[in-house]
Order: C-alpha cells, then structure tokens, then sequence
C-alpha cells in the first residue's frame, strides 16, 4: 500500500460501499419505529390542549349561532303572526274590516318575514364565521378590507339594483300597495298583480302588462285603500225649478240606495251637494256619494242613466253644454243681394263722367 492511499484510508475510515450495498433499500428497524411514535406522542401530548380549546370553541360558536338563528326567526313569525291577528280600523266603523284583504295581508306578512328573516339569518352566520376564523389565529383585518372595498365597488357598479331593493322594502313594510290594489305610480298606473322587491307588475286597462321599477317610483296613488267618490254633474237650463230638480234628485238617490246590488257599492248616502256653478241660461248641480274601492265609475254610470230617465219624465231640461244653444233666426232674404252701384243709374255724375267724349260738330262758314 503506498503512502498515499494510506493518508486517504485515515481521513476517511468509512469503506467505502460497494456495489451491491448502495442499490439494496434501507429497512427502519424496530427502534427507529419506537423513536418516531415516541416524538409524535410528545407532539401530539403538547398540543392536545390547544386543540381541544379551539375545538371547544369552535362548537360553542356554532351552537350559539344556531340556537341564537332559531330564536329569532320564531320571533319574527310571532310578530308577523301578531300584526295578521291585529286588524286596524278606519274611522271606528265596520268600513274598516272591509278595507283589508285577508289574501293581500297574508302575503304581505310573508314577505316581511321572509325579508327579516334572512336578513338575520346572514348576520348571524356571517358574525358566527368571522369568529370562527379568528378562533384558528387568521388575521381578519386584509379580509374585511377587502370586504370594505368590494361593498364600496358593488354598491357604485349596482346603484339602481339597491335603490329597488330598499325601495321595495319599505314599500311592503309600509304597505302602500298590494296585489290586488288599484294604483297611479305616475310612470304607469293599473291594477298590481304581483309585488316584489326590485319590481311591481301592473296590469293597465287596456291588458298590457307594466314592469315598474321600485326605485323609481317617486309617488304611489292608492285607488284600492279607504273609500272612493261618485260625482255626477247634471246641467240644467236656467229656468228650470230648483226644488223640482232637487226634489228628482232625492228621488232617483233614494230608490238607488235601496237597491241591490247599489246599496252594497254605496257605502253612504247619495246627497245632492247644491248648485256647481251657475251660467247665463245653464245652471250645474252637483250629486255625490261615497262607494266601495274601484266603484265609483260604475255608480256614476248608473246614476246619469237614472237620473237621466227621471228628469224626462219629470219634463226637466238637460243642457247638453256649458251654455244652451242660441235660437235660429230667420234668413234676411236679401242678405245674398249685392248693394246697388252708382254706375247703374245712366243719369249719375259718374256715369257721364266715364262715358266717351262725343265727336265735336263741323262749323259751315258763308261768303
């Protein structure tokens, strides 16, 4: 061996593997299995009680939540159910147990539910999960930034989206208008035959079916809610008797308010308000009568047709206009003839004036 291989042999004792050696795997022996079970023991022995406290947590949090959801949506259906038991009244009378439908506030009171309801239900669970990712050390503050700033985004992008939906809110938790209601929203008007949160449906009076936004709706006329008016103006010539005509009047409204189905839509008396207006040869008397929602165009047509029928048989005069017609007079016969002219007189000055000038007379002369 030479002094160089000898130098080698000590720096490194270790011989070198042979072929054989190095493709043959290694086998863990026993003790090296004991040596990983022991640390993942030591691990698992100094981490079990924090893992235990998070998982306590953890289901602390979801069980609140969930007791905590049950109890409030059976609170917001005891409430709903409390305003369906709570019927108002208008005026103290029995007018007011006929002005709400009991459909139209089922429906209504379902749709606030449904509203609050999942309103509280996202807060909670959104509450519930935001503490369960603090519970597991995740640092909030870059989610609810970025929370912050996709609501911000949102909110500019779906402007119009929101103003429907809050607007649809209020209009349901305020009850302007239900399905069923007779309505002026001044972009359209008609009878409402759905209501949601960002769009009411209206069916106008000619069948068409109207999409009206919420948001832009800026006024609500409600011709469903309380009460309507007939008005009818009959007008009569100026020299007809008052007190005939009002005696006709009271007549005809009596008879009317006996009848069915009259004294149903009727919900007062018809009264005879006086005299309108008073012109040169017309007078205008006022009749007016309270009705049921949605039927004062039927009582006013029935009550011009009777009243146009008494007033015949009453010999009393209807004026067709604000002013009774003038009386023909008689044709001037000589209205056609044309005003006689000067130069049809031969003997006038401007006849002889535009006449030809005569030829004058030879003179004869003698010598």
């Amino acid at each position: 061996m030479s002094p160089a291989d000898a130098v080698l042999m000590a720096a490194d004792p270790t011989p070198s593997p042979t072929p054989s050696d190095s493709q043959s795997p290694r086998v863990p022996s026993l003790q090296d299995a004991q040596e990983r079970a022991t640390n993942a023991a030591g691990w698992i022995e100094q981490n079990w009680s924090t893992w235990l406290a998070i998982g306590l947590r953890v289901l602390l949090i979801v069980v609140i939540a969930v007791v905590l959801r049950v109890v409030v949506r059976r609170a917001i259906t005891k409430l709903i159910d409390r305003m369906n038991r709570n019927v108002p009244s208008l005026d103290g009378g029995a007018i007011g147990g006929l002005l709400v439908n009991v459909e139209r506030r089922r429906q209504r009171s379902q749709a606030i539910g449904s509203v609050l309801r999942s309103v509280a239900s996202f807060l909670i669970i959104g509450t519930a999960a935001l503490m369960i990712l603090g519970t597991f050390q995740i640092n909030l503050a870059p989610l609810l930034a970025s929370a912050g700033v996709a609501g911000v985004a949102i909110g500019f992008g779906a402007r119009n989206l929101v103003t429907d939906f809050l607007s649809g809110v209020f209009m349901i938790l305020e009850d302007q208008y239900g399905v069923g209601d007779s309505i002026d929203a001044g972009v359209a008007s008609g009878e409402v035959i759905e209501v949601g949160l960002r769009v009411t449906k209206l069916r106008g009076d000619g069948g068409e079916i109207w999409y009206v936004r919420n948001g832009e709706v800026k006024r609500i006329g409600n011709l469903s809610q309380g009460w309507a008016t007939a008005n009818v103006d009959v007008t009569v010539h100026s020299g007809e008797d008052l007190d005939k005509v009002k005696a006709t009047l009271d007549e005809v409204a009596e008879k009317m308010g006996a009848e069915e189905p009259w004294n149903e839509l009727l919900w007062g008396p018809i009264e005879v308000l006086g005299l309108d207006s008073v012109l040169l040869d017309s007078m205008v008397v006022r009749v007016s009568a309270k009705t049921m929602p949605g039927k004062s165009l039927t009582v006013e047509r029935e009550l011009r047709w009777r009243i146009k029928r008494a007033f015949d048989a009453a010999g009393i005069r209807i004026v067709g206009g604000a002013t009774a017609p003038a009386e023909e007079q008689l044709a001037d016969p000589t209205a056609g003839m044309a005003a006689p002219s000067v130069y049809a007189n031969a003997t006038s000055p401007q006849s002889a004036a535009a006449s030809p000038l005569a030829p004058a007379a030879p003179t004869s002369t003698t010598k």
